[in-house]
């Protein structure tokens, strides 16, 4: 099975923005994807983890990571998903989160390998430097208000209000992809769901700041929104969210959490999050139908 078409059978694609030729390039190149990750806590939940694991399979595939921690993206706010305004921290506090993340990130990915290593950048670095008058003349001006709009990031926050400042977000998310794609040969960012907004309004900026008659080669994938079968949101419990830092979430919570995973969930997670084989997948959920009880996937 391709790459690909195992992302797909896992039920990891939420949508692509131009499959055939992402196929093709997949095949063809060994690529650069990079995938944010704000500083809003001095540590990833659960929440991240699939995206890092998605990061992890590209590297295993042969390609080649990059975990962006937006440490001027965090100072801003991403309203992509949110229903009201994110509470800014002060400069100190987010260079702080985002060295956290940036060393929680080396448990996951493979940053020594000489070949396929994956690369850790911090937007601030590119950023701090930029002016206002920078910004509004080489970015917003590739922006139309209308397109702006018409984003669900920004449409669905319209009747409540949206500051001017995390209006601009999708300006600076845009520009991340725009100098990856420009420096490192970054041709794929990943995301989630709610991310489809930016991810797209990067791809145009690409697009639009590529010279005349030069094709943009860029893409983006989505990941499906975690869905529980009881309704609940994935990754909270009685006690709160879910850490990635066994000093926030003890490793024996960690562990309860995945083996109190319901049976209409179990093997969801299990091709989400693990590297097992789907025929090895299709065994254990013949073993959670025929004895239950037992709990084989969970423990798994």
């Amino acid at each position: 099975m391709k790459f690909l078409e195992e992302l797909k059978a896992r039920g990891l694609v939420n949508q692509i923005t131009d499959e055939e030729g992402l196929e093709k390039h997949l095949n063809e190149n060994r690529v650069s994807l990079y995938c944010g990750f704000d500083p809003t806590a001095d540590s990833l939940h659960i929440g991240h983890l699939l995206p890092v694991i998605m990061l992890k399979r590209f590297q295993e595939a042969g390609h080649q990571p990059i975990a962006l921690v937006g440490g001027g993206t965090g100072m801003i706010g991403d309203p992509s998903g949110r229903n009201e305004e994110r509470q800014l921290n002060e400069a100190s506090v987010v260079e702080h989160y985002s060295n956290s993340l940036k060393n929680q990130l080396a448990n996951f990915l493979d940053f020594e390998d000489e070949k396929k290593g994956a690369i850790a950048v911090n937007n601030l670095d590119w950023l701090k430097e930029m002016s206002v008058i920078e910004l509004l003349r080489d970015v917003g001006k590739h922006f139309s208000v209308n397109y702006m709009l018409a984003k669900d990031s920004v449409e669905s926050r319209i009747e409540n209000g949206i500051s001017f400042t995390e209006f601009s977000y999708m300006l600076l998310q845009s520009l991340d992809f725009y100098k990856l794609n420009q420096e490192q040969n970054c041709t794929l960012q990943i995301g989630g769901s709610d991310q489809w907004g930016n991810i797209t309004a990067g791809l145009e900026f690409i697009r639009r700041k590529s010279e005349e008659g030069e094709e943009a080669k860029a893409f983006g994938l989505t990941i499906p929104l975690i869905t529980k079968a009881d309704g609940s949101k994935f990754g909270k419990t009685a006690g709160g969210a879910i850490w990635l830092d066994p000093e926030k979430t003890s490793p024996y919570e960690f562990y309860q959490f995945w083996l109190n995973a319901d049976d209409r969930d179990v093997i969801k997670f299990l091709k989400y999050f693990t590297f097992l084989s789907l025929d090895d997948i299709k065994e254990l959920e013949g073993e959670v139908q025929a004895r239950p009880e037992e709990r084989a996937a969970q423990n798994v």
